[in-house]
């Protein structure tokens, strides 16, 4: 056990001295996974390192391939940090290591979840109680969504989903121009094959009369995919007329709102979601918003039969109740980490209050990064800083490559490079709890460096 407490101890002090750093810290990776994994050992070793040795050597190796996505100046992709809190709750979930699949067989970190599915419910303001499911992230979110809507549509249809597909009838889905690719990901999954876009507007927003006109006249099964949070402008689809016309035609109605659901839990915000509760299924990640730990998707479906019927098995060697509901049906893993304790423990940690304060304090930073972003000669921002989206872009696609290049360079802050609308563009997502006034500004600055160096160079 003295071994087994030094190893512990060690990697906490690892941990510490890593996030400790993160302030000052050069946000991309310095390394490549080729160094690392020279340094690791490409061999497996016929005998084994003791414990410790192995930790230090993991640490040197790997260390110099991080990269700070941690870090309040880290706005690439949509990446959330971490709170404090729900990085210890995520090691004690790691010690415990419990297979959080059964409910009688695990009840301890089985409740946290459903009290943290319950807070969630009430915090986004559903009127009723959706089935609540912990998955991978929100990938797996949207997967488990829409394997119901997938079930329930044929079924409504008269069609067993256990025949197959092999025979059923067309499933219609239809989804806005500028989706996620995470939602035709899962509907690959599914065998749904390429869903119809509709058009969209200049923000990406869904055309709620371009969808009626294309549901005019068809009764099949239906799937209509909506988006909260644009990833290049953060916008909303326009949930009310959009689910209206879907509802109309007695279509399924999801949302993907990996990081726009939030929006959901603070009144400043709640316009932008507007009639979204009305919808069918919802899918979000608490990592890119709650910032809890990746690992941290949470499926929501109005109608927890269809989900259960999608995702739910039984076997003689499973413990299970008549009376609840195992975790297992909601997801599509039967064996997992408890991934929902982080959820509780960032919500308890909060409140809702802070909840608010969190994503109301995001969307303020974003609009005040644009607001700077504005002064730099140069720099148009394409969007409307609604949420916590902010693409930008300079004169011509080559100057706005040279620019975030040299960002990547200096590395004291970190956005993604993406295309939009056919231009080149420079997208900040701000998602960390740790970007405040302070981050915007060393930001502003980073950002008038690399701008100005490259107009010298012109």
């Amino acid at each position: 056990m003295d071994a087994d407490d030094a190893v512990l101890d060690s990697a906490a002090a690892h941990a510490r001295r890593w996030l400790s750093g993160l302030d000052e810290r050069r946000i991309p990776a310095a390394g490549t996974a080729e160094d690392a994994a020279a340094r690791l050992g490409t061999e497996l070793p016929e005998r084994g390192s003791p414990a410790a040795q192995v930790l230090e050597r993991l640490v040197a190796a790997v260390e110099p391939g991080l990269m700070a996505s941690a870090s309040g100046r880290f706005y690439g992709w949509v990446m959330g940090s971490t709170l404090p809190a729900a990085i210890a709750a995520d090691w004690l979930v790691s010690a415990w290591d419990q297979n959080a699949g059964m409910r009688d067989a695990t009840p301890g970190v089985v409740a946290a979840e459903e009290v943290a599915a319950s807070w969630l419910v009430r915090l986004l303001r559903f009127p009723d109680e959706p089935a609540v499911g912990f998955t991978t992230g929100a990938t797996t979110a949207n997967f488990a969504c829409l394997a119901a809507a997938r079930g329930r549509v044929l079924a409504r249809a008269g069609w067993d989903l256990n025949e197959g597909l092999f025979g059923a009838p067309r499933i219609r889905v239809l989804v806005g121009a500028e989706r996620h690719s995470s939602v035709d990901l899962a509907l690959r999954y599914l065998g749904l094959g390429v869903a119809e876009a509709v058009g969209v507007d200049a923000q990406g927003r869904l055309d709620a009369a371009q969808l009626r006109e294309a549901l005019v006249g068809w009764h099949g099964p239906t799937i209509v995919c909506l988006q909260a949070g644009n990833i290049h402008s953060g916008a909303f689809d326009p949930f009310e007329e959009a689910i209206d016309a879907a509802h109309r035609v007695g279509a399924w109605v999801h949302v993907d709102g990996a990081f726009g659901l939030w929006a959901a839990a603070t009144p400043t915000l709640r316009h932008l979601v507007a009639g979204l509760d009305e919808a069918d299924s919802w899918a979000t990640d608490a990592h890119k918003t709650l910032n809890t730990p990746y690992d941290c998707g949470i499926a929501l479906v109005e109608d927890g039969d269809a989900l259960r019927a999608a995702m739910g098995v039984h076997a003689s060697y499973l413990l299970t109740s008549a009376s609840s509901v195992d975790p297992f049906e909601q997801v599509p893993e039967m064996s997992r980490r408890a991934r929902g304790v982080p959820v509780w423990v960032a919500l308890a940690t909060l409140g809702a209050e802070g909840v608010r304060g969190l994503v109301e304090g995001l969307v303020e930073s974003a609009q005040a990064l644009a607001e700077g972003l504005r002064r730099i000669p140069g720099v148009r921002v394409l969007n409307d800083v609604v949420y916590t989206q902010v693409s930008v872009a300079f004169e011509s696609d080559e100057r706005t490559r040279e620019v975030y290049r040299r960002l990547v360079t200096e590395g004291t802050v970190m956005p993604s490079a993406s295309v939009w609308h056919d231009e080149a563009v420079i997208r900040f997502s701000v998602s960390s709890w740790r970007t405040g006034s302070a981050e915007v500004a060393e930001t502003l600055a980073a950002v008038e460096r690399a701008a100005l160096v490259g107009v010298a160079v012109r």
